[in-house]
Order: structure tokens, then sequence, then C-alpha cells
């Protein structure tokens, strides 16, 4: 198998998965939890973790609500373009197909909810400092910041294929 065809298995197959996860874990929120109720099924952690089913309209932990139909139209455009730029990764390192897989996965599956519900499920709390707060989100939210969090490593802390370096220091 060459490594064009293992890296995109890599980013579609991750990104299935992340949605096939999401949407599986989101469908269960939806009819089990009752909406802004919070959920402490681990006494221990209560109440720095909690499980709060949220309708979110806005982006990404529940940003700019009054933007729906705004952000919908940009998850799509994110995933189509992540399809166009996995045409151009090719051969490059398994880091990049995985992080663009987490980033398509997640927009995905945020997107399917605001195409199917009208809203986003989150369902994600935590409380806990620097977080005290901090805004309820989902799975694929996490996959996003995942994901986004590797390409920047990927980008800054990875020394080019190639590169020249100075044999001076």
């Amino acid at each position: 198998m060459s490594v064009t065809v293992r890296g995109r298995l890599l980013l579609w197959g991750g990104a299935a998965f992340v949605v096939a996860l999401d949407q599986l874990v989101k469908s269960w929120v939806v009819r089990h939890l009752l909406a802004y109720s919070p959920v402490d099924w681990i006494p221990q952690l209560a109440p720095v973790f909690s499980f709060t089913f949220v309708k979110n309209t806005g982006v990404a932990f529940g940003l700019f609500p009054q933007l729906g139909g705004l952000f919908t139209v940009f998850s799509a455009v994110v995933i189509v373009g992540i399809f166009i730029f996995q045409q151009v990764i090719a051969g490059t390192d398994f880091w990049l197909h995985g992080a663009l897989g987490l980033v398509a996965g997640g927009a995905l599956g945020n997107l399917l909810d605001r195409l199917t519900r009208g809203y986003v499920v989150d369902f994600i709390d935590v409380n806990f400092w620097p977080f005290h707060e901090w805004p309820v989100f989902n799975l694929a939210d996490s996959a996003i910041v995942v994901g986004v969090v590797i390409l920047l490593l990927d980008a800054f802390l990875v020394p080019a294929k190639g590169a020249v370096t100075d044999a001076r220091t």
C-alpha cells in the first residue's frame, strides 16, 4: 500500500471514526439527558466535571449564537478545503493526515448536527481553574482543537523535510 493511500486512509478513516463516535454519543445525550440540567455521574469529580446537555446554535464552545447559519457554511467550506488540500499533501507525514482527519471529523460531526437538528449538541462541562465558567463542548469540538494543536506542533516543531541546517551551531 502506497504512502499516499495510507495517508488518505488515516485522514478519512480518522474523520469517519470521529464522526461516528461523536454522533453516537450525541444521540445518546439527546435521548437520555434533560437540556441544561447538569448530571454528575462521577461523584468524585462533581462539580469539576459534569455532563450538561446544551443546544448550541453558535460556533465551538457556544460562541456567537446569532451566527449559526454562517458557521454551517464555514464548516462545509473547511471540509471541502481539507478534501482539496489532501490532494496536495499526498506523501507527507502521518501526523498531518491524522490531524486533518480530526479537524474534518469534528467539523463534519458539528455540521451534521446543524443540518439535522438545527443546533449542535454540547455536553462536556468542566469547571476548574483556569476553566471555571468554560463553555460546554462536545467530542467534535475536542477533535478539532486537538487536530489544530497537532497541526501547529507539526508546523513549528518538526523540521521541514530537506531543510538545510546550519552546521556551525
